[in-house]
């Protein structure tokens, strides 16, 4: 994970904790678009518009979902997180608008 911080490195902590908390917000809206393909391939399986529209928006939830994990790391030593708050924000990454509560409650500095 060394390669991460090393090329993070080169930009300050505020670029990185806009872009920390502008992922945790396009990874949930990611994700209601991705529960919406999910429903509309369920009633239209045999359109190509959905297959279209959830291989897409999988893609990009995808990439937000990644984008997030691999922020996480520098938002970690940003924030001054202890490994219950880390493991938390880890885990909060695999349920559905966890990442809203990251950014709003947990990617505080005024925290107690």
């Amino acid at each position: 994970m060394n390669f991460i911080e090393k090329y993070l490195s080169k930009y300050s902590e505020e670029k990185i904790i806009k872009w920390f908390k502008k992922v945790c917000e396009l990874e949930a809206i990611s994700w209601a678009l991705l529960f919406s393909a999910m429903i509309w391939i369920r009633y239209d399986r045999d359109g190509l518009l959905p297959i279209i529209y959830i291989a897409t928006i999988g893609n990009i939830h995808g990439l937000f979902f990644t984008l997030y994990l691999l922020l996480i790391l520098p938002a970690r030593k940003i924030f001054k997180w202890d490994d219950e708050d880390f493991v938390f924000a880890l885990i909060s990454a695999f349920f559905p608008f966890a990442t809203i509560w990251i950014e709003k409650k947990l990617a505080r500095f005024d925290r107690e």
